[in-house]
């Protein structure tokens, strides 16, 4: 697979999402739920990724330990591997009787990020971001803990997640490390980041253009998608009680899989790899088949007319 640059770090321009591979159920997983996860990761390396994201809440953590587990299972060594995690997000009732909500707290950062680590079996993150933005964010608490973090040699980089250029800012007037990841929701049906720099100053625009990827671009920041099929929406739909912009898209994304010789999974995703910001979209399929198909997007180029093509039918609207 191509590779692409995140801060220092070379990686493999598609990297696969973790969060599915131990299930939603409490409890220690099953073993047809590990069994399943060892296929998945399988064939995710079998196809050339060496960058696996996750976070501290997928979970609950038990994707972070089954993950480690299914790499002593397949024998896979963690120099072979880019490894990132994320944290802020708080689940309800942790403790008894608190709200959901988000924490980027010193103290919480630092701890997670240990308590991560010990799950994974491993003494360092390629890269730990900050997941959803804190209201109540104190950036030179964020950059106490990132010292502490990096002095110590357990994260080599930092970046964060669904965060605005204003957001960004405020963090870098505090720490020393640079940010070099932004994870945003990005697919061919939800390319707000995008078609805001499209359908700027239009009077039916309904989200702010803040200018996102503009600003990633300008300041090395590297654009991760997440989300990139959509849970399967960025492939249209072919039935006849379809919305007609799915059916569309559907037709849209078949035709050109076609003739591009894949599986319509692989349009979605080249669509990403097309954009020249350099988005590295992150899958998450469990089914090898599907990761097989997706990640075929490696090995093909859409034209400027294909990209628009699939942008007009997952917007659903002619551009302006």
């Amino acid at each position: 697979m191509k590779t692409l640059t995140i801060g220092t770090l070379e990686t493999s321009r598609i990297a696969y999402g973790c969060m599915p591979l131990a299930g939603w159920d409490a409890g220690a997983p099953a073993a047809p739920t590990r069994a399943k996860a060892v296929r998945a990761v399988r064939a995710a390396i079998d196809a050339g990724i060496d960058c696996f994201d996750h976070a501290d809440i997928y979970c609950r953590g038990r994707s972070e330990a089954i993950f480690a587990e299914v790499l002593s299972d397949l024998g896979v060594g963690r120099e072979r591997l880019r490894l990132q995690s994320k944290v802020g997000i708080r689940f309800a009732d942790v403790p008894a009787g608190a709200p959901g909500r988000y924490d980027f707290s010193y103290q919480h950062i630092v701890s997670s990020c240990e308590a991560t680590l010990q799950r994974l079996r491993t003494d360092y993150l390629d890269v730990y971001l900050l997941h959803r933005p804190d209201a109540l964010v104190e950036p030179d608490e964020v950059a106490r803990a990132f010292d502490e973090l990096a002095g110590s040699g357990k994260v080599r980089q930092f970046g964060v997640s669904n965060h605005q250029p204003a957001q960004i800012e405020l963090l870098r007037r505090s720490l020393r490390q640079p940010l070099v990841v932004n994870q945003v929701e990005l697919s061919v049906v939800h390319s707000h980041l995008i078609d805001a720099g499209i359908v700027t100053n239009q009077s039916s625009v309904s989200y702010g253009a803040d200018g996102t990827f503009d600003y990633c671009r300008l300041h090395g920041i590297r654009i991760q998608a997440w989300g990139p099929m959509a849970s399967g929406r960025a492939l249209g739909s072919i039935s006849a009680d379809a919305p007609p912009r799915d059916q569309e898209l559907a037709r849209v994304v078949r035709a050109i899989a076609a003739t591009k010789g894949v599986q319509p999974e692989a349009i979605p995703i080249a669509w990403l790899l097309r954009h020249p910001a350099g988005i590295q979209p992150i899958i998450g399929s469990t089914d090898p088949a599907r990761i097989a198909a997706a990640t075929a997007a490696d090995g093909i180029a859409l034209s400027r007319e294909e990209w628009y093509a699939l942008h007009i039918a997952g917007r659903g609207s002619r551009l302006p």
